[in-house]
């Protein structure tokens, strides 16, 4: 562990670093903890390029906690459409909620209450805490842990609980005390952009000099891999009606049937956003989405036999889901009537819409509208 004089050294390089080269990101231009707050939700397994635009327009229509409080959740959910990670936006919401009802509308500035907000862990809480406020709390996360297990050569699996609590420990003794939230923010700016997890720019960093990993020539190995959660491959077939004016249905969020795995499966998988009528398949995709079709749809357009035309399959992943996406084209002379469902043109599928669709749903729709059709066909 660093002491004394060589602290002091290792905290004025890598704050001066910060300061001159940090990235000009529109959450830095702030302290309100409202802003702060969303972006470290926001950037949550999300990459900064993509968070911003999302960043900016929540802003416009969400400008402070009262706002966001108040909204509808499909209007929260609809700003959200895109960035993955739904619960994320309904944890928000519900902290925003709380934050008006028990704390007068303001971030807490005590630690124990920022943690019982819903979706604020330990990581977020001293984020927040500390940009925003100057509390003296150290944070740890992905980029902090890399970056310290190459300083001190830490082996091992570094999520493993004492290893972590150990990081935790060397995090807490390195924080510079009259500047955390910069300090913060620098630490985790260098594994972001120098310390990373392929191919450490070491040359250009700051504090290369009390690096034990690279003197001992271990900056590429350390830290040690993970071992990745086993891929679960699924299929889902998905069902696009469409009408000769373009109109699609869409079912409600989640709209799905409980007690039946397969279906709470898709549920996750959609989100629990709007989607098309979609069904985790084994074998046939195309008879066991018309066996889907001919339970949920009312008896005027199953009681002759519904025509699937497939359409070509897209890949996409959500945590540890490979998922082969199988769309089928449904063309239909009226939409259906259903509880709930809504009607909606194809290409507001595909682009912002008054509504919050999944990617997943839009991948199914982008299909649809790449591949010419007749839509005048029936079923």
């Amino acid at each position: 562990m660093l002491k004394g004089r060589e602290l002091t050294t290792f905290r004025q390089q890598l704050l001066a670093w910060f300061r001159q080269y940090q990235r000009d990101l529109p959450w830095r231009r702030s302290k309100d903890p409202y802003r702060i707050w969303l972006s470290e939700i926001m950037l949550q397994q999300t990459r900064v390029a993509a968070v911003i635009p999302y960043y900016q327009r929540f802003l416009q229509r969400f400008p402070d906690i009262h706002t966001l409080a108040a909204a509808p959740q499909e209007e929260v959910l609809r700003l959200w459409s895109g960035l993955g990670y739904y619960s994320r936006a309904r944890n928000l919401q519900r902290a925003a909620q709380e934050i008006v009802a028990r704390h007068g509308g303001v971030f807490p500035r005590a630690e124990k209450d920022a943690l019982g907000l819903p979706g604020i862990g330990s990581y977020t809480a001293a984020a927040i805490l500390s940009i925003a406020y100057g509390a003296k709390h150290a944070v740890l996360d992905g980029n902090v842990a890399r970056v310290l297990a190459r300083l001190f050569a830490v082996q091992g699996d570094l999520r493993d609980a004492e290893h972590w609590r150990s990081l935790q420990e060397s995090a807490n003794a390195l924080l510079d005390p009259e500047s955390p939230g910069d300090w913060n923010q620098a630490v985790m700016e260098l594994g972001a952009t120098l310390c990373t997890p392929q191919s450490p720019q070491c040359l250009l960093c700051p504090v290369a000099q009390f690096c034990q990993a690279r003197k001992l020539g271990l900056a590429d190995l350390l830290p040690a891999r993970r071992k990745k959660r086993a891929t679960e491959n699924i299929t889902l077939a998905v069902a696009i009606l469409l009408d000769p004016r373009g109109h699609t249905l869409l079912l409600p969020p989640p709209a799905l049937p409980r007690g039946k795995a397969a279906h709470a499966q898709v549920s996750m998988l959609v989100s629990k956003l709007w989607h098309f009528p979609t069904i985790a398949v084994r074998t046939d995709p195309a008879a066991e989405l018309r066996a889907h079709l001919n339970e949920i749809l009312p008896r005027s357009m199953t009681k002759r036999p519904l025509h699937l035309e497939p359409l070509p399959a897209a890949r996409h992943a959500v945590t540890h889901h490979a998922i082969t996406l199988q769309p089928f084209r449904v063309s239909a002379t009226e939409l259906p009537r259903m509880p709930g469902a809504n009607t909606i043109l194809l290409s507001d599928v595909t682009s912002p819409s008054s509504l919050a669709i999944s990617n997943l749903t839009r991948k199914a729709a982008r299909a649809a509208r790449a591949t010419p059709a007749a839509l005048s066909a029936r079923v």
